[in-house]
């Protein structure tokens, strides 16, 4: 079973951190803009199980060409970071699939958009995430707690909280900006 390990923090700044990675010698992947949008059946049931179906669009905006994909993610599991199962599969067309999903019976439940800037540091792939409305984050996914704890070391990032909620989660904390009743940012 694919798992996802991740950690990830609040930064007021992306630039040290980017300049860290410059100088550890990471290397660049990529820099996007992110469409995610969140399916659920009807009845809410994958939320209440603590599951989550996710349609990412992707604009490359620098770097490496990157897929949309289709994620499935399982409950999270006990931990130090954020551990849960997940399923991916790269998408020719994200759109089509969000049709698909709801010609079968799900709807999307939330949609939100993100800037991603990739790197890859040693067995981590490390994420300069800026969503509007929230601010702008670091995500660290590694192998093993040791490799993230590394990367978070060498980051300089060991003194920073570490948030294990979602940015839906985080997001939907938010008031409601667009006055139809529908989450979006």
């Amino acid at each position: 079973m694919p798992t996802e390990l991740e950690a990830k923090f609040a930064v007021q700044a992306h630039k040290p951190v980017r300049e860290r990675l410059e100088g550890l010698g990471a290397r660049f992947l990529g820099r996007v803009l992110e469409t995610n949008s969140i399916h659920d059946r009807p009845d809410d049931s994958l939320r209440k199980s603590g599951c989550g179906l996710r349609v990412r669009g992707i604009e490359l905006l620098a770097g490496e060409p990157q897929p949309a994909t289709l994620t499935f993610k399982g409950p999270i599991q006990a931990g130090p970071f954020k551990k849960r199962e997940e399923i991916e599969l790269p998408l020719a067309d994200a759109d089509a699939m969000r049709r698909l999903l709801e010609a079968v019976g799900f709807v999307e439940v939330f949609r939100f958009r993100k800037r991603r800037e990739s790197w890859h540091l040693s067995n981590c792939r490390v994420e300069l995430d800026e969503l509007p409305r929230l601010g702008r984050f670091v995500e660290i996914e590694g192998p093993t707690p040791a490799d993230i704890h590394a990367a978070q070391d060498a980051l300089g990032l060991n003194s920073a909280q570490h948030i294990t909620r979602g940015y839906v989660g985080l997001l939907k904390d938010l008031p409601k900006s667009d006055g139809n009743g529908k989450w979006e940012t």
